[in-house]
């Protein structure tokens, strides 16, 4: 076990205005893992004058060429150092190793998305010459950086998160001020050391630990931000939301409590394996988790029972060792929550089919509950936890209609063995995405990643991300040399 680190500001002049040290602990058995310098008032301004001052100088804006090679750079380092990342974010965070290091690929692949896009899309000029008005004219369209970017970030994928939220940031030339999670900020320091080690000058990239709730805020508030990253609940986002400075954009990602629905010709063996990593996966501290599964009546109850007893084999503990597949939650007081959450849903009539038990160091037996009332806590409110419903049906249409029912909407999921029914309920389930035979939870870092009503505002995924970092100037060329 590494002894405590200590992580400093790396903000330029500000070693003296550093506020309280935050202290960084392990999720699983509560051992100090690092301490990380926070900041005051006066060290958030001068984060955002260097920032706001550098991009304002247009001779230091760094090309395109020149972007492309640091962040190759970074694939480089960033594949180096990929054992110790994976691991150290497993510490912090509580991702089982197995999960974590497909996190670390997955934020690998992030960067290289970021290269690939600027590599290429381009812009569309509108068409001119086509009526009087538009004759003798030509467009030209440049992508150019919208400014200042401030990044809040969640604690649940440490390292990929701040990869979708940096990496387009300096892949379109944007600075940025990145605010982690106070759970998980050394894998976020890590990645912006790799920035810097890959020839990112450091006021590009700085990270930044506010002392206060209060401070964030008036980071994330501040007029000099053109644009606002967050990841985070929803209470918390649209409440930013509303006191954001005009002319800031923003792209809110939130969570959910993901539908997802199974007909009775589905080939259960096969949907099992994906439901179980759907459900459980990180614990369950996914905003796409599968938390409510609606299972036509003739098969409920065996679906239910297979699920619970699979989750009864998976193997709950440590996530620095290489068999674990469910490591804590984040909190003690999370443990608390999805416990109280059981019990009220037990005394309303759920059937508890497996788990519903705290365990040691802030784990939760992977949770199975059947036919649970539809307005507890677990039907309406997003989990984040390792627990999943399983609820009968016998009218298709009622359960999609139930299925839609709340004010979250994310992902969704259909499992059937026949198209035209597949394709009937995913017309129908109010979710940006839907998956046909596979868990809600599907996710590639270059597709569309959108929550709908209180789950979010705007799409992440890395090129739409970079799309909103941008604006596309346009400039109309009169002559009439132009046919």
């Amino acid at each position: 076990m590494n002894s405590p680190k200590y992580f400093p500001m790396m903000i330029s002049g500000a070693t003296e205005l550093e506020g309280k040290p935050l202290e960084v602990v392990s999720p699983y058995n509560g051992a100090l893992i690092a301490t990380v310098a926070t900041a005051n008032a006066s060290c958030v301004d001068e984060a955002l004058r260097i920032a706001t001052e550098l991009f304002a100088d247009r001779g230091r804006l760094i090309s395109v060429d020149k972007r492309i090679a640091i962040l190759e750079r970074a694939i480089i380092i960033m594949r180096e150092q990929a054992s110790e990342l994976a691991r150290e974010a497993a510490r912090e965070g509580g991702k089982p190793m197995i999960d974590s290091r497909i996190e670390m690929a997955r934020s690998i692949d992030s960067i290289r998305i970021c290269v690939d896009t600027l590599r290429t899309e381009s812009s569309h000029p509108p068409v001119m010459g086509i009526n009087e008005a538009s004759k003798h004219r030509a467009t030209l369209i440049k992508k150019e950086p919208i400014g200042v970017v401030v990044a809040v970030s969640a604690f649940n994928h440490p390292l990929n998160l701040i990869a979708h939220q940096i990496g387009p940031a300096i892949a379109t030339g944007c600075p940025v001020i990145v605010k982690p999670a106070e759970d998980t900020p050394l894998s976020c320091i890590r990645l912006v050391r790799i920035m810097h080690q890959a020839g990112l000058p450091e006021e590009w990239c700085q990270w930044i630990m506010p002392e206060s709730i209060a401070l964030s805020e008036t980071l994330v508030t501040d007029p000099r931000v053109a644009f606002l990253s967050f990841i985070g609940s929803a209470k918390v986002g649209w409440h930013l939301r509303s006191r954001l400075a005009p002319g800031t954009r923003v792209a809110l990602e939130h969570g959910g409590a993901a539908a997802v629905i199974i007909t009775r010709d589905a080939d259960i063996e096969r949907a099992l394996p994906s439901l179980i990593k759907g459900a459980f996966y990180h614990a369950g501290q996914v905003c796409v988790s599968v938390q409510r599964i609606f299972a036509d009546s003739s098969i409920a109850e065996e679906v239910a029972g297979k699920i619970a007893k699979l989750a009864k084999t998976l193997v709950v503990g440590d996530p620095l060792s290489e068999d674990t597949e469910v490591g804590p939650l984040i909190r003690a007081r999370e443990i608390e929550r999805v416990d109280m959450w059981v019990r009220e849903a037990v005394t309303g009539g759920a059937k508890l089919l497996s788990g519903g038990r705290r365990l040691n160091n802030n784990c939760y037996a992977p949770t199975v509950l059947f036919s649970p009332p539809t307005d507890a806590k677990i039907s309406t409110m997003e989990v984040f936890g390792p627990l999943v419903s399983i609820y009968p049906f016998t009218d298709l249409d009622a359960a999609i209609e139930e299925a839609n029912s709340l004010t979250v909407a994310f992902q969704a999921s259909v499992y059937s063995r026949d198209i035209d029914t597949a394709f009937y309920i995913s017309e129908r389930l109010k979710a940006s995405a839907v998956m046909v035979n596979d868990h809600t939870a599907f996710r590639v870092d270059w597709m569309p990643f959108a929550g709908l009503k209180h789950s979010g505002l705007g799409t992440g995924g890395i090129p739409h991300t970079m799309r909103d970092m941008q604006i596309e100037k346009m400039t109309v060329i009169h002559s009439d040399a132009i046919q």
